[in-house]
Protein backbone atom coordinates (compact mmCIF):
# COMPACT_ATOMS: atom_id res chain seq x y z
CA UNK A 1 0.00 0.00 0.00
CA UNK A 2 1.06 3.63 -0.92
CA UNK A 3 0.40 6.86 0.96
CA UNK A 4 1.20 9.79 -0.80
CA UNK A 5 1.64 13.04 1.61
CA UNK A 6 2.19 16.59 0.71
CA UNK A 7 4.30 18.90 3.00
CA UNK A 8 3.01 22.41 3.54
CA UNK A 9 6.42 24.22 4.53
CA UNK A 10 4.67 27.92 4.31
CA UNK A 11 5.96 30.90 6.01
CA UNK A 12 3.80 32.67 8.90
CA UNK A 13 2.86 36.21 8.65
CA UNK A 14 3.18 36.45 12.61
CA UNK A 15 0.15 37.83 14.48
CA UNK A 16 -2.12 37.71 11.04
CA UNK A 17 -4.58 34.94 11.28
CA UNK A 18 -6.54 36.20 8.33
CA UNK A 19 -3.50 36.02 6.01
CA UNK A 20 -2.26 32.25 7.26
CA UNK A 21 -5.99 31.16 6.98
CA UNK A 22 -5.56 31.87 3.29
CA UNK A 23 -2.37 30.76 2.95
CA UNK A 24 -3.47 27.31 4.46
CA UNK A 25 -6.47 26.70 2.27
CA UNK A 26 -4.86 27.40 -1.05
CA UNK A 27 -1.93 24.81 -0.07
CA UNK A 28 -4.89 22.16 1.00
CA UNK A 29 -6.43 23.33 -2.67
CA UNK A 30 -2.70 23.30 -4.18
CA UNK A 31 -1.86 19.48 -2.44
CA UNK A 32 -5.38 17.97 -3.75
CA UNK A 33 -4.63 18.62 -7.30
CA UNK A 34 -1.28 16.81 -6.69
CA UNK A 35 -2.68 14.03 -5.85
CA UNK A 36 -1.59 13.54 -2.06
CA UNK A 37 -3.85 11.73 0.59
CA UNK A 38 -2.70 13.93 3.39
CA UNK A 39 -1.30 17.49 3.93
CA UNK A 40 0.73 18.69 6.54
CA UNK A 41 0.98 21.66 8.48
CA UNK A 42 3.88 23.60 10.63
CA UNK A 43 3.21 24.60 14.32
CA UNK A 44 1.30 27.72 15.22
CA UNK A 45 0.10 28.47 11.61
CA UNK A 46 -2.53 30.66 12.49
CA UNK A 47 -0.62 33.58 14.57
CA UNK A 48 3.10 32.13 15.02
CA UNK A 49 4.71 32.80 18.49
CA UNK A 50 2.79 36.07 19.04
CA UNK A 51 2.56 35.07 22.72
CA UNK A 52 1.77 38.40 24.49
CA UNK A 53 -1.00 39.24 21.98
CA UNK A 54 -3.11 35.57 22.31
CA UNK A 55 -5.50 37.27 23.92
CA UNK A 56 -6.65 39.00 20.84
CA UNK A 57 -5.46 36.36 18.60
CA UNK A 58 -5.66 33.37 19.90
CA UNK A 59 -8.77 30.83 17.84
CA UNK A 60 -11.70 30.64 20.78
CA UNK A 61 -12.44 26.60 21.08
CA UNK A 62 -10.87 26.30 17.40
CA UNK A 63 -13.99 27.34 16.02
CA UNK A 64 -12.55 29.10 12.89
CA UNK A 65 -9.77 27.02 12.28
CA UNK A 66 -11.81 23.80 12.68
CA UNK A 67 -14.31 24.95 9.99
CA UNK A 68 -11.46 26.21 7.42
CA UNK A 69 -9.91 22.70 7.65
CA UNK A 70 -13.44 20.41 7.67
CA UNK A 71 -14.62 22.62 4.90
CA UNK A 72 -11.22 22.63 3.14
CA UNK A 73 -11.07 18.69 3.55
CA UNK A 74 -14.34 18.10 2.21
CA UNK A 75 -14.38 20.20 -0.88
CA UNK A 76 -10.91 18.94 -1.52
CA UNK A 77 -11.31 15.14 -0.64
CA UNK A 78 -7.80 15.10 1.52
CA UNK A 79 -6.99 14.42 4.77
CA UNK A 80 -5.29 17.39 6.89
CA UNK A 81 -2.55 17.15 9.45
CA UNK A 82 -3.44 20.72 10.84
CA UNK A 83 0.01 21.80 12.08
CA UNK A 84 -0.90 23.30 15.28
CA UNK A 85 -2.66 26.82 15.97
CA UNK A 86 -3.10 29.12 19.09
CA UNK A 87 -6.35 27.99 20.89
CA UNK A 88 -8.35 29.44 23.97
CA UNK A 89 -10.94 27.33 25.99
CA UNK A 90 -13.17 28.64 29.12
CA UNK A 91 -11.67 30.23 31.66
CA UNK A 92 -9.29 32.01 29.52
CA UNK A 93 -6.52 29.34 29.00
CA UNK A 94 -4.21 28.80 25.89
CA UNK A 95 -3.06 25.89 24.22
CA UNK A 96 -1.22 24.51 21.52
CA UNK A 97 -3.27 22.57 19.87
CA UNK A 98 -2.98 20.41 16.44
CA UNK A 99 -6.31 19.29 14.53
CA UNK A 100 -6.60 16.19 12.29
CA UNK A 101 -9.54 15.72 9.68
CA UNK A 102 -9.87 12.97 7.20
CA UNK A 103 -10.94 13.57 3.09
CA UNK A 104 -14.77 14.06 4.21
CA UNK A 105 -13.81 16.79 6.71
CA UNK A 106 -14.91 15.15 9.68
CA UNK A 107 -12.93 15.58 12.70
CA UNK A 108 -10.60 12.37 13.51
CA UNK A 109 -7.88 13.51 16.12
CA UNK A 110 -6.67 16.32 18.33
CA UNK A 111 -3.70 16.92 20.19
CA UNK A 112 -2.63 19.82 22.69
CA UNK A 113 1.41 19.95 22.89
CA UNK A 114 2.13 18.53 25.84
CA UNK A 115 6.06 19.51 26.54
CA UNK A 116 6.16 23.56 26.93
CA UNK A 117 9.22 24.89 25.55
CA UNK A 118 10.55 27.41 28.10
CA UNK A 119 13.29 29.56 25.25
CA UNK A 120 10.75 30.71 23.82
CA UNK A 121 8.52 31.13 26.40
CA UNK A 122 5.89 28.87 25.40
CA UNK A 123 5.29 27.94 29.02
CA UNK A 124 4.18 31.32 30.31
CA UNK A 125 1.85 32.00 28.14
CA UNK A 126 0.12 28.34 27.31
CA UNK A 127 -1.17 25.51 29.24
CA UNK A 128 0.29 21.66 28.73
CA UNK A 129 -1.97 19.04 27.30
CA UNK A 130 -2.20 15.85 29.12
CA UNK A 131 -2.94 12.96 26.23
CA UNK A 132 -1.49 11.68 23.48
CA UNK A 133 -2.82 11.67 19.65
CA UNK A 134 -3.29 8.18 18.25
CA UNK A 135 -5.38 7.48 14.84
CA UNK A 136 -6.20 6.49 11.56
CA UNK A 137 -5.92 8.56 8.29
CA UNK A 138 -7.16 6.29 5.46
CA UNK A 139 -6.55 3.33 6.94
CA UNK A 140 -3.10 4.43 8.01
CA UNK A 141 -2.58 4.14 11.99
CA UNK A 142 -1.04 7.37 12.58
CA UNK A 143 0.28 9.77 15.68
CA UNK A 144 0.81 13.61 16.24
CA UNK A 145 3.23 15.25 17.93
CA UNK A 146 4.24 19.08 18.63
CA UNK A 147 7.88 20.48 17.83
CA UNK A 148 9.58 20.05 21.45
CA UNK A 149 7.65 16.58 21.93
CA UNK A 150 10.41 15.30 19.32
CA UNK A 151 12.98 15.64 22.14
CA UNK A 152 11.00 13.02 24.53
CA UNK A 153 11.40 9.79 23.21
CA UNK A 154 9.90 8.05 25.71
CA UNK A 155 6.77 10.30 24.87
CA UNK A 156 6.82 8.98 21.21
CA UNK A 157 7.19 5.67 22.52
CA UNK A 158 4.28 5.73 24.30
CA UNK A 159 2.38 6.67 21.81
CA UNK A 160 3.97 4.39 19.04
CA UNK A 161 3.87 1.67 21.00
CA UNK A 162 -0.27 1.65 20.12
CA UNK A 163 1.01 0.61 16.60
CA UNK A 164 1.57 4.02 14.32
CA UNK A 165 2.76 3.45 10.84
CA UNK A 166 2.90 7.15 10.40
CA UNK A 167 4.24 9.69 13.11
CA UNK A 168 3.85 13.41 12.19
CA UNK A 169 5.83 16.08 13.97
CA UNK A 170 4.76 20.15 13.18
CA UNK A 171 6.87 22.58 14.23
CA UNK A 172 8.65 25.51 14.69
CA UNK A 173 12.35 24.69 14.42
CA UNK A 174 14.74 27.67 14.37
CA UNK A 175 17.47 27.89 12.29
CA UNK A 176 20.20 27.54 14.29
CA UNK A 177 19.43 23.91 16.14
CA UNK A 178 18.00 22.46 12.65
CA UNK A 179 21.20 19.60 12.47
CA UNK A 180 19.27 18.54 15.73
CA UNK A 181 16.22 18.73 14.05
CA UNK A 182 17.18 16.67 11.58
CA UNK A 183 18.99 13.80 13.87
CA UNK A 184 15.95 13.81 15.82
CA UNK A 185 13.77 13.15 13.16
CA UNK A 186 15.83 10.18 12.01
CA UNK A 187 16.61 8.95 15.52
CA UNK A 188 12.75 8.81 16.25
CA UNK A 189 12.12 6.96 13.14
CA UNK A 190 14.27 4.50 13.86
CA UNK A 191 13.54 3.65 17.00
CA UNK A 192 9.71 3.59 16.55
CA UNK A 193 10.11 1.83 13.20
CA UNK A 194 8.08 4.03 11.88
CA UNK A 195 7.82 6.61 8.59
CA UNK A 196 8.04 9.85 10.22
CA UNK A 197 6.66 13.07 8.59
CA UNK A 198 8.08 16.26 10.15
CA UNK A 199 7.02 20.04 8.68
CA UNK A 200 8.74 23.01 9.93
CA UNK A 201 8.13 26.11 8.93
CA UNK A 202 10.43 28.76 6.88
CA UNK A 203 10.76 32.49 7.36
CA UNK A 204 10.88 34.87 10.36
CA UNK A 205 9.49 36.19 13.46
CA UNK A 206 10.61 39.09 16.01
CA UNK A 207 13.02 36.72 17.77
CA UNK A 208 13.94 33.94 15.13
CA UNK A 209 14.49 32.75 11.94
CA UNK A 210 13.29 29.65 10.25
CA UNK A 211 14.66 27.75 7.14
CA UNK A 212 12.91 24.86 7.03
CA UNK A 213 14.10 20.99 6.21
CA UNK A 214 11.14 19.41 6.48
CA UNK A 215 11.81 16.09 6.37
CA UNK A 216 9.86 12.62 5.31
CA UNK A 217 11.75 10.06 6.94
CA UNK A 218 11.39 5.87 6.33
CA UNK A 219 11.74 3.27 9.24
CA UNK A 220 15.24 2.80 8.39
CA UNK A 221 15.96 6.49 8.71
CA UNK A 222 16.83 6.95 5.20
CA UNK A 223 15.67 10.30 3.89
CA UNK A 224 12.86 10.21 1.15
CA UNK A 225 11.53 14.09 0.98
CA UNK A 226 13.79 17.36 2.40
CA UNK A 227 11.88 20.33 1.60
CA UNK A 228 14.90 22.44 1.73
CA UNK A 229 14.79 25.98 2.93
CA UNK A 230 12.17 27.66 0.51
CA UNK A 231 7.99 27.73 1.14
CA UNK A 232 6.10 25.38 -1.07
CA UNK A 233 4.64 21.73 -1.37
CA UNK A 234 7.23 18.84 -1.31
CA UNK A 235 5.46 15.59 -2.32
CA UNK A 236 6.60 12.11 -1.03
CA UNK A 237 5.26 8.44 -1.51
CA UNK A 238 5.57 5.81 1.94
CA UNK A 239 5.67 2.50 0.73
CA UNK A 240 3.84 1.19 3.76
CA UNK A 241 4.91 -2.83 2.88
CA UNK A 242 8.45 -1.61 4.27
CA UNK A 243 7.43 -1.93 7.64
CA UNK A 244 6.63 -5.38 7.59
CA UNK A 245 10.35 -5.90 6.29
CA UNK A 246 11.60 -3.47 8.67
CA UNK A 247 9.78 -5.03 11.90
CA UNK A 248 10.27 -8.95 11.08
CA UNK A 249 13.86 -9.24 11.83
CA UNK A 250 14.22 -6.52 14.48
CA UNK A 251 11.32 -6.72 16.76
CA UNK A 252 12.00 -3.88 19.03
CA UNK A 253 8.41 -3.31 20.23
CA UNK A 254 8.10 -7.14 21.24
CA UNK A 255 11.60 -7.00 23.00
CA UNK A 256 11.16 -4.46 25.06
CA UNK A 257 11.41 -4.79 29.03
CA UNK A 258 8.97 -2.65 30.25
CA UNK A 259 9.30 -4.14 34.02
CA UNK A 260 12.28 -2.27 34.39
CA UNK A 261 11.45 1.16 32.63
CA UNK A 262 8.08 1.82 32.56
Amino acid sequence: MTFKVAVAQIDIALGEPDRNYQTVTQAVKDAAKAGADVVVFPEMWNTGYALTELARLADQDGWQTKQTLSRAAKENQIAIVGGSVATVRAGGQYYNTTYIYDQNGNLTGSYDKVHLFGLMHEDEFIQAGSQGSFFELKGVKSASFICYDLRFPEWFRTVAKQGADVIYVVAEWPTPRIEQWEALVKARAIENQAFVVAVNRVGHDAENSYNGHSLVVDPLGNVIADAGEKAGLTFAELDLDELKTVRGPIPVFKDRRPDLYD
